[in-house]
């Protein structure tokens, strides 16, 4: 590894993961409803799911799922289902109005507990390593594995710097939609939306 290729590598995970996806609509969702430690902590539970895609990218494992298609429509359609029911949970709520004071009374454990689950059910984060990790590797070196932790490491990083700021930001936005009485109650509304749309997004996605 040198400094070039780290810098390069890092240019291109800064823009891949500013790009709308999954895991930042999510990330997203949550903070507008709930506010920015919502969003913080789904962000925490996000990156501990990453962990467990970049140990699997680096020892392998997720090229076995690439490659067994039965395994990755499982993950898929998994991940879409829980997503949907997010989805049904907030339309369900869709005409409550939402509380200024709900960040007092948010549940961490079970916003971390949702990014992680969120993460690990999107099989492509590992296909993702395992197409985009390699283009930086240094094969002259060796320890290609340890090179694979090192850049997931910087991945993770950067992600959770990035999916911060986001929750700060979208927080800010749900606090003042919050404070208007007609659009806190369509707050409910927009989460369940965007979470129906990744879910959908990921069910009829293809590798």
């Amino acid at each position: 590894m040198d400094f070039l290729s780290v810098i390069s590598f890092l240019s291109a995970a800064i823009v891949l993961t500013l790009m709308p996806g999954p895991d930042n609509l999510f990330t997203l969702a949550q903070s507008i409803a709930k506010g920015k430690n919502a969003g913080i902590f789904t962000t925490l539970g996000l990156c501990t799911g990453l962990l467990v895609h970049i140990t699997a990218a680096t020892v392998g494992i997720s090229a076995v799922i690439y490659h067994s298609t039965l395994a990755f429509t499982l993950v898929k359609y998994a991940g879409a289902a829980y997503l949907l029911f997010l989805a049904y949970k907030s339309f369900k709520e869709k005409g409550s109005t939402v509380n200024l004071e709900a960040e007092d009374s948010l549940n961490y454990k079970s916003l971390y507990k949702k990014g992680i689950i969120m993460n690990l059910l999107n099989p492509k984060v590992s296909l993702f390593f395992l197409a985009f990790f390699p283009q930086f590797i240094n094969y002259d070196d060796g320890n290609v594995p340890i090179q694979m932790l090192v850049y997931g490491i910087l991945f993770l990083v950067q992600t959770f710097i990035i999916f911060t700021l986001i929750s700060i930001f979208a927080g800010k936005v749900g606090y003042f939609l919050r404070k208007n009485p007609t659009a806190s109650k369509k707050i409910n509304f927009i989460q369940g939306s965007l979470f129906a749309l990744i879910g959908l997004k990921m069910a009829f996605s293809q590798k």
